[in-house]
């Protein structure tokens, strides 16, 4: 084997062991090799660095396959502004598709490793293959969906609601990439949370504090761990527990 067919070999979906958590889930043999033949190179993105920045070219979208990114945008007035969090078997580079350049950056919370994924070699992929195009859809729905709930919990929610749901999305997540989901590291910071949530470092850590004396979650540093998730999902509906 050469050394392409063999560094192909070892980047391709079809050899990885997080394809149920990506793109080619459900995905036929026909149509899992055609994305294999999309995918260029694995690539390390060591903590703090971007995978790519605000205003680079768009050539290309990236698969998480180990660590944690935050994609954020900077204001007019020059200030980040936290668009989200990705982590394995997510992907980033979306923003890019209909301006041809990336609107946000996306920086490494911790080392990481991404799978790049030429666009025009999905999309060419994705005129071969009814299926695959309605996943490369399907994922890009999801990504709305995503937003949208972001907007909402922006939108109407108090500081308890906000940073119960986001606490049970982010475990809901994990959970589906084989984690326990009570226990969770966050590799983001209190300010990081509170610029995702539109609240200040000081509601953010009040707010933990509030939870754990009520006994809904335990907090250790970055450590959290739901101790009661029927109450954390009561909080973040709106309710009182």
């Amino acid at each position: 084997m050469s050394t392409a067919s063999s560094s192909r070999a070892q980047v391709a979906c079809s050899h990885c062991n997080l394809r149920e958590l990506c793109l080619p889930v459900g995905l036929s043999a026909e149509d899992m090799a055609r994305l294999d033949d999309a995918i260029s190179e694995r690539r390390p993105v060591l903590r703090g660095a971007a995978a790519f920045s605000a205003g680079d070219r768009f050539t290309a979208l990236f698969a998480v396959r180990a660590g944690f990114f935050k994609t954020s945008i900077t204001t007019a007035e020059g200030r980040e502004q936290i668009t989200g969090f990705q982590t394995t078997g997510e992907l980033l580079g979306m923003d890019g598709i209909g301006t041809g350049a990336h609107s946000a950056t996306a920086s490494a919370l911790e080392d990481s490793q991404i799978c790049v994924i030429p666009f025009a070699e999905l999309e060419d992929a994705s005129r071969q293959s009814a299926e695959l195009q309605r996943r490369v859809h399907r994922v890009m729905s999801r990504e709305i969906v995503r937003e949208q709930g972001v907007m909402l919990m922006l939108g109407g929610m108090r500081a308890e609601q906000r940073l119960a749901a986001f606490l049970l999305s982010l475990a809901k997540r994990l959970q589906a990439r084989g984690f326990a989901p009570a226990d969770m590291l966050l590799r983001m910071s209190r300010e990081e949370i509170g610029n995702y949530l539109g609240m200040t470092i000081e509601t953010v850590s009040r707010t933990f504090a509030k939870l754990r004396k009520d006994g809904v979650v335990a907090v250790d540093h970055r450590e959290i761990r739901i101790l009661r998730p029927d109450e954390l999902q009561t909080l973040a509906s709106g309710a009182s527990c």
